[in-house]
């Protein structure tokens, strides 16, 4: 006899057990075991939990043959000083013979011009021989060259090419159709999800490497359209545009970046998301270019103060500092100081979304755009326009008639202003269409001073609505406005060298 707690009956029931030598006992007791093994293992592991795969032996052996080698070759003139000369040497000098020889062979080793090689990845994405690559692998290549899974060499040509977010379309020709990968939905993908990454590292030829998704929309500063999926797969130098694949064997990225300090792979490398590719690519395709949406508008990041100082709740949207003359935007009647909240019905969360959905947007589509402006929200028609390929012309830097010439000097918030003037024209290297009222000086320590603003500096409008100024005593009324009204920051709008900003400055902490 055990006396044991019993599990269902009163507390302090002794529990009879049979001999542990009993047939019965050891059947019941292994039926109870297991029962309850199998309970605390469904508990722990939710019904929705993916197990890692046993391997990726079948998928790469399936991916592998649409992954393509990429050789480009490249004459480099060089950029060296002047080749030295020989030296006149006496008739019959027994050293005529040696440096003849020498200045020969320095000659030719100083010619103008050499051939460099580089090698990348891509990979095929039609039968008929598409592929696609980074700008970067085939940049200023005289030649390019695939090298095909089976060793086959072809000839390639580009179809097109964009640097903005670096991908390059090239085709091949071949007598047979071609083994291709199709482009997935990479906003289907999640942090943790397993990914393959197939390329050509250090021109080892095609290498399969696997991790998972480590995080999205990175911004690394790479252009103006980053959003990239990071990864700890093992990338390095020559992996360059090859592709990133799901466990379905869908394409859902484009290798490109690394971080590493040592100059291999360090366990983060990013891959440009194929949604984000895949219009650029279609363009590339129809037109040898992209054709991205142009709105017309310079922009800038809505901070706390600064929606503080506009009337928003919450810091969201783009606002936008400057409208290009004649743009799509100025069309469409978009002013300084609105705050675009939302465009073609889709969200506008933080400034850097705005770029990437206006580019994604068809040329010459009119959608709405709803703007915050003056304490309200406004819905505006914009026609997109097609962005220049100029980029000085794609950003709007402000222009306005004379200003006035009369000098007078204030202080507020730290800043020293006067009326724009000839000498300070000329000192501050202004242009003839400058208008507003110039900083001249900022007080160290002031809210001025930490938000960067500088002599030079154009104050232009003042103001959650944004009024235009021309004297000093008009920055002056306005803060002293706010300060009554007891806001916490007033909202400048500054220029310099051409470009706009808003700054937002404590109106509660003045000492002057």
């Amino acid at each position: 006899m055990i006396a044991r707690e019993s599990l269902s009956g009163p507390k302090n029931q002794a529990l009879s057990v049979r001999p542990v030598t009993s047939p019965f006992n050891q059947m019941f007791m292994r039926f109870v075991s297991a029962w309850v093994a199998m309970a605390l293992v469904f508990t722990a592991l939710p019904a929705s939990a993916r197990t890692a795969p046993d391997g990726f032996a079948d998928l790469a052996e399936k991916l592998l043959p649409a992954v393509v080698n990429i050789s480009t070759t490249q004459t480099v003139k060089r950029d060296g000083g002047a080749t030295p000369q020989m030296p006149k040497l006496p008739p019959g000098s027994p050293f005529e013979d040696f440096f003849k020889e020498f200045f020969d062979r320095q000659q030719r080793r100083d010619s103008p011009q050499r051939k460099a090689t580089s090698l990348g990845s891509g990979f095929i994405i039609s039968a008929d021989g598409l592929i696609v690559t980074n700008n970067h692998v085939i940049e200023g290549a005289d030649e390019i060259s695939v090298i095909m899974h089976d060793d086959t060499r072809l000839k390639a040509k580009l179809v097109g090419r964009d640097a903005k977010t670096d991908l390059a379309v090239l085709r091949v020709k071949s007598n047979k159709p071609l083994p291709f990968v199709r482009l997935g939905n990479s906003d289907k993908s999640r942090v943790g999800d397993w990914v393959v990454a197939i390329g050509n590292p250090f021109g080892l030829g095609g290498t399969v490497t696997a991790g998972i998704i480590s995080a999205r929309a990175r911004n690394i500063n790479a252009g103006p359209y980053d959003d990239f999926i990071q990864t700890d797969a093992s990338i390095n130098r020559g992996n360059s545009g090859g592709p990133m694949f799901n466990l379905k064997g869908e394409v859902i990225g484009i290798n490109t970046a690394i971080f590493s300090p040592s100059g291999g792979s360090v366990g983060i490398g990013f891959s440009i998301p194929s949604n984000l590719a895949r219009p650029i690519l279609n363009q590339l395709k129809e037109f040898g270019r992209a054709r991205r949406g142009w709105l017309g508008v310079r922009i800038q990041t809505v901070t706390e103060e600064l929606a503080d100082s506009l009337g928003l709740k919450k810091a969201h949207g783009a606002l936008v500092a400057n409208v290009t003359a004649g743009g799509p935007a100025q069309k469409a009647k978009v002013n300084v100081g609105d705050v675009i909240l939302s465009f073609d019905n889709r969200p506008i969360i933080e400034m850097r979304n705005l770029p990437r959905i206006v580019a994604e947007t068809n040329v010459g589509k009119a959608v709405k755009v709803e703007v915050w402006r003056k304490g309200k929200k406004v819905t505006l028609s914009v026609a997109l326009g097609e962005f220049p390929e100029d980029d000085k012309v794609a950003m709007a830097r402000g222009s306005s008639p004379k200003s006035e010439a009369k000098v007078s000097t204030v202080q507020a918030l730290g800043l020293t202003m006067s009326r724009i003037t000839k000498d300070l024209r000329g000192r501050y290297n202004l242009p003839e269409t400058a208008k507003g009222v110039i900083v001249t000086d900022v007080a160290a320590e002031s809210p001025a001073a930490e938000k960067g603003v500088r002599p030079g500096d154009v104050v232009r409008k003042i103001g959650p609505n944004q009024e235009a100024v021309s004297t000093p005593s008009q920055v002056k009324s306005k803060v002293a406005k706010a300060r009554k009204s007891k806001l916490k920051s007033v909202l400048f709008l500054f220029e310099r060298d051409g470009n706009s900003r808003f700054v937002a400055l404590r109106v509660n902490v003045e000492k002057s």
